[in-house]
């Protein structure tokens, strides 16, 4: 029988064009369009997508060419603008392509032209047409919406929730599923999807406002579709979005369908494949048209069946590979579950909600902290197409391609931590690599902190590829045919339309980082220029930590940095001089800045006086800044902030003995300094997360300072410092702020007998107490695992249990009587409860972590008559029993 026969014999052939109306990356429309194709063996399949991509068709059929992937049109003199039209595995289009290509079978696109829809956009709407709004513009269908329009009515912007709606359900997507999605073609019509889908689209665009832009868009699709029937003696088949059918149907003159066409603007456009990913096909990610679950989407298209059980073995899959306890028995129940929900529901098969609904319960316990991996992992997935390499693109991009293979590093969907150690010539070529790309704005990677080093050899990265990554390196392509010629062209360019000196003193850090030899010299030249002529100390303090960053990673990497080591010095030269003048007369917010300028120029000059040898070495800067701190420390007139900052610094370095340190602390809060400017000099001294909790823990003697001054704010100025002080002490860690706490609790006669004894370092004894150290030593050598010669198991037992060698020389070792922790603290304690300090508190800590059940044996400390509450906690730590 002959093809004309075959389609005689299709229900409802009337000689028409065969109009597929569907839902874009939709399985069940897919798998309805697979069975209306075989069935109704057409001539030619026209597929709504931009003209322009019809020579691109072939290669969707080239081994290489795995979904998702997508359509990419942009403007030839603005890459930057540009629309894409994604295309699943469960795509309606793409099994139309395929279908056509498999069959020998010609496939047109028959949209609107890229280069309308580009330049229309340029004169409707710029603002969206070169941001992520305009990956819209492709297709979209029923429940989706798609971005190229500027105004939709309810039924244009979601038809889907309004059919839902009309059959009573309030979820689109729950219903879409149930009757599309979960159902078959029909009882042997293929067609009968889609005769009933039109009937609904039709009825619905009676019910609202035609948009401009569908009918610009359908006039074409209509001369496409006559041109085709006319060129082609059998069955034209067309697939396209359900909106679109009933305008396709409607009988309409051609010279009212060109003269809506008269008249488009129109612009130079190049179509290119480029991959597409799982995440970006989502809704969540941005794309007008999108749906809510790709993944899962995919999984109903591939699994021919049992649906449901194939996807809770994928979930139980993925959570045992993150170690968590899910058996086959897990399997089963979910299943179950799952297909008891569906009918209480009144579903046809278990949905993704009874699907989730099941794993939550019987999987995941009731959290919904693994199904959240479980949404983001397979519901979305992480799914990266690929594209053959003879598909068309610009010379950037295959240069890009060939550095990814040469150092090994492939694009891939998934969020992944990169670890570089720069040592290496493949991970230093890595790099480069992208360093020069993010100068270039194709942000593939993003640096991140290293955990396992500190040291400038070592670098790490968080990688993660978007398909919107290939318009960026499109756009790129403008400033070069290769990585390295673009990144060089993009930074000197960047550098003359600097505005700032400190985007210079970054962007000659950048051309370091990605070893641009060729760009370095000019950069410096305008760097040079540029900070000779700016005289704003903020902004000579803003750009140096960058120039002094850049001699670092200068020798990691062997860049010759002789000329930024002279600009570096000069801008700290002139930040010396400048400094004392610019922090006078601050308000509250220039002060805050104007310390994070001093603490960004001191760790600046202490690495420029490190970094520099010979004829480079600038050793002196540090004494030239320490003069100026001194400056800053004793001038009235610089914020209280600044003061105290200044006067940490000189502490920190050791240029500033600790008396003198309490000497100007007591100066700054004595009772003639207003409680707002005092408040001031205590966060610049132990503010900003600078490890001040720490110092104050430490030295009580400045604690004591600050609580003596903080008990002496009188009750009208209280409530204004307070915010300040919260938020200095609030940085501190837990730990630092309890110590604190205990201390202030105690009180400052119980801090002063503990702290003041002696002459020696404030918070510390005049000496070492060595038998209390002796003590210890057999618990650090347990802990160690270094033990004495002739130390047996028993000995070791015994240094575990806390037996030391204190006692009389009548007293055995074993210390039967006090043991050496324990008996220190109960002595202490007997004392008296005021002298129940901080030190014997930590005895008491060391007692109770080293003791264990050596407690047991010691008699331990008795409490006085005047111990505290404090002490009984010390002690109770060491009672037997």
């Amino acid at each position: 029988m002959d093809r004309a026969g075959d389609q005689r014999g299709v229900a409802g052939f009337d000689g028409g064009p065969l109009l597929l109306g569907v839902r874009h990356h939709g399985p069940g429309s897919a798998r309805a369009v697979q069975a209306a194709l075989e069935e109704a063996r057409p001539g030619v399949v026209l597929i709504e997508g931009p003209p322009e991509a019809d020579a691109l068709i072939p290669l969707a059929a080239d081994p290489d060419m795995r979904p998702p992937v997508a359509l990419l049109a942009h403007a030839v003199d603005e890459p930057g603008r540009s629309a894409f039209w994604p295309m699943a595995e469960f795509s309606p289009e793409w099994v139309a392509v395929r279908w056509a290509l498999a069959h020998d079978v010609p496939a047109r696109f028959i949209d609107l032209p890229a280069a309308h829809t580009l330049a229309w956009g340029t004169a409707d709407t710029p603002a969206s047409a070169s941001g992520e709004e305009e990956l819209g513009s492709g297709p979209a269908g029923p429940g989706q919406r798609e971005a190229t329009g500027a105004v939709f009515s309810d039924v244009r912007g979601d038809p889907l929730a309004a059919l839902a709606a009309a059959a009573g359900h309030d979820d689109p997507e729950r219903w879409w599923e149930d009757v599309v999605e979960h159902r078959g073609a029909g009882d042997g019509d293929a067609l009968a999807p889609f005769t009933a889908l039109e009937e609904a689209m039709a009825a619905l665009r009676e019910t609202g406002e035609e948009d401009e832009r569908d009918l610009v868009r359908e006039a074409h699709m209509r001369l496409q579709v006559r041109a085709a029937r006319r060129e082609f003696d059998q069955r034209v088949a067309v697939v396209c979005g359900a909106w679109h059918v009933p305008a396709l149907r409607r009988r309409a003159a051609v010279a009212a369908d060109r003269a809506l066409l008269r008249g488009l603007p129109r612009t130079k456009v190049d179509t290119t494949w480029v991959p597409w990913t799982h995440r970006r096909l989502s809704r969540a990610g941005g794309y007008g048209a999108g749906i809510e679950s790709p993944g899962w989407y995919g999984h109903l298209f591939a699994a021919v069946d049992r649906p449901v059980e194939r996807w809770l073995t994928k979930v139980a899959g993925l959570l045992r590979a993150e170690d968590r306890i899910v058996s086959p028995a897990h399997v089963i129940e979910a299943a179950r579950l799952a297909e008891t929900l569906a009918v209480l529901r009144g579903r046809p098969l278990p949905g993704l909600g009874e699907t989730t609904d099941a794993v939550r319960a019987v999987m995941c316990d009731g959290s919904d902290v693994p199904l959240a991996l479980v949404h983001d992992r397979l519901v979305v997935g992480d799914v990266l197409g690929a594209v053959p390499e003879r598909a068309p693109a610009v010379p950037l991009q295959r240069d890009l391609a060939r550095l990814q293979r040469r150092l090994r590093l492939a694009p891939q969907a998934a969020e992944r931590e990169l670890e570089l150690d720069l040592r290496k010539e493949t991970d230093a070529g890595r790099s480069r690599l992208l360093h020069r790309l993010r100068l270039l704005g194709v942000g593939w990677g993003e640096p991140a902190a290293s955990r396992g080093s500190m040291g400038t050899f070592r670098e790490t990265w968080r990688l993660r590829w978007e398909p919107e990554l290939s318009v960026r390196v499109a756009e790129a392509g403008v400033w070069g045919t290769t990585v390295l010629t673009a990144a060089t062209a993009r930074a000197e360019a960047d550098a003359v339309t600097a505005r700032e000196l400190a985007e210079v003193t970054a962007l000659a850090e950048r051309c370091l980082l990605a070893e641009l030899p060729d760009a370095l010299p000019p950069v410096m030249r305008i760097l040079a220029d540029r900070a000779a002529l700016d005289t704003d100390v903020g902004h000579l303090a803003q750009a140096l930590p960058a120039l002094v960053r850049s001699l670092r990673y200068g020798d990691v990497r062997g860049t010759g940095t002789r000329a930024l080591s002279e600009v570096a010095a000069g801008l700290a030269e002139r930040v010396f001089v400048g400094l004392p003048a610019a922090c006078a007369a601050l308000d509250a917010d220039a002060a805050d800045e104007m310390r994070s300028h001093v603490d960004a120029v001191h760790g600046a000059v202490g690495l420029l006086a490190d970094v520099g040898t010979g004829a480079d070495a600038h050793g002196d800067l540090r004494s030239r800044w320490r003069t100026v701190l001194r400056i800053l420390s004793g001038r009235d007139a610089v914020p209280g902030v600044v003061r105290g900052r200044a006067v940490r610094l000189l502490l920190d370095d050791g240029e500033l003995a600790p008396a003198a340190a309490a000497r100007l602390m007591g100066l700054a809060l004595s009772r003639g300094t207003p409680p707002q400017d005092a408040a001031a000099w205590i966060e610049g001294f132990v503010g900003g997360g600078s490890g001040g909790g720490m110092l104050l823990l430490h030295d009580e003697r400045l604690l004591a300072l600050v609580d003596a001054w903080l008990t002496g704010v009188p009750a009208e100025s209280f409530r204004d410092v307070l915010p300040l002080l919260r938020r200095t002490f609030s940085a501190y860690e837990s730990g630092v702020r309890r110590g604190l706490g205990e201390l202030v609790r105690r009180g400052p006669e119980a801090r002063g007998r503990v702290t003041t004894a002696g002459a020696g370092i404030p918070g510390f004894a005049a000496g070492l107490d060595t038998g209390r150290a002796d003590a210890v030593l057999p618990v650090v050598r347990l802990l160690l695992g270094r033990y004495e010669a002739g130390e047996d198991g028993a000995g070791r037992a015994d240094a575990g249990h806390g037996r030391g060698s204190r006692g009389d020389a009548g007293e055995d070792r074993a210390g039967r009587g006090d043991a050496a922790g324990c008996g220190e603290a109960g002595a202490a304690a007997r004392g008296g409860g005021a002298q129940g300090g901080a030190r014997r508190m930590g005895e008491a800590a060391v007692c109770a972590a080293g003791v264990g059940t050596g407690t047991e044996r010691g008699r331990g400390g008795r409490a006085g008559p005047g111990a505290g509450e404090d002490d009984l906690v010390g002690v109770d730590a060491c009672r037997p029993g």
